[in-house]
């Protein structure tokens, strides 16, 4: 199945293009260029090892990586949370792609630093039927080298949206993880990834499957 996951990012970004002052757009562009020339968020690479991790689903179970990895490879994804419109446009993109991962013996789990409460919102809103975990505090996502601290002049930009990704997190850290997305084996030896500053960056669900299905 191809999903079109990029085409519905083309025309959210051109609606928001459309609707958001130019000071926004200039401040939500030199925040990524920032981010981008930092050394924050570059996550790991192919060849590492994914850390060990046991988290909470939406359910308040908890999770154990390692556990999961015993029964087959994972693609694991950080989100920035459910109030975003990119990454519910993803997580819908995998729901659609979730008998292609079971097929090829694989689990798929994502992970934000939302609260459970939040977590199962997002799970229930997108009817999303794979793990979503809450990842408190961005404990595993610093694991991985993704965690960035959003800079005050966009904190100001998103909360005067209405973004409060501090209630959702359930703490005024205002830190979230780059987007990033990796093929994990069982031995839990990173396969893949892809992990980009720019949030709107994002790999097409269905390549990661099709690469899943090579490796």
């Amino acid at each position: 199945m191809k999903t079109n996951m990029q085409e519905q990012y083309n025309e959210y970004i051109e609606k928001f293009k459309s609707n958001a002052s130019q000071d926004t757009q200039d401040k939500m562009q030199s925040a990524i260029e920032e981010l981008e020339s930092s050394d924050q968020g570059k996550g790991l690479r192919v060849g590492e090892k994914a850390p060990a991790f046991s988290l909470p689903n939406a359910k308040g179970d908890s999770v154990d990586l390692y556990q999961q990895l015993q029964s087959g490879p994972a693609i694991v994804t950080f989100y920035r949370g459910g109030w975003c419109p990119y990454c519910n446009m993803e997580l819908r993109a995998y729901q659609q792609l979730i008998e292609e991962i079971h097929a090829e013996g694989a689990q798929l789990i994502a992970i934000s630093p939302e609260t459970p409460d939040h977590s199962m919102t997002t799970a229930e809103k997108n009817d999303l039927q794979y793990q979503v975990l809450s990842d408190e505090g961005n404990k595993v996502a610093d694991e991985f080298n993704l965690v960035y601290q959003l800079p005050d002049y966009l904190v100001d930009v998103y909360k005067e949206k209405g973004l409060e990704v501090d209630r959702h997190n359930g703490d005024d850290n205002w830190t979230l993880p780059v987007s990033a997305t990796y093929i994990i084996q069982q031995d839990g030896t990173i396969t893949y990834e892809y992990t980009k500053a720019d949030y709107k960056d994002r790999v097409e669900p269905s390549e990661v499957v099709e690469k899943l299905k090579s490796l």
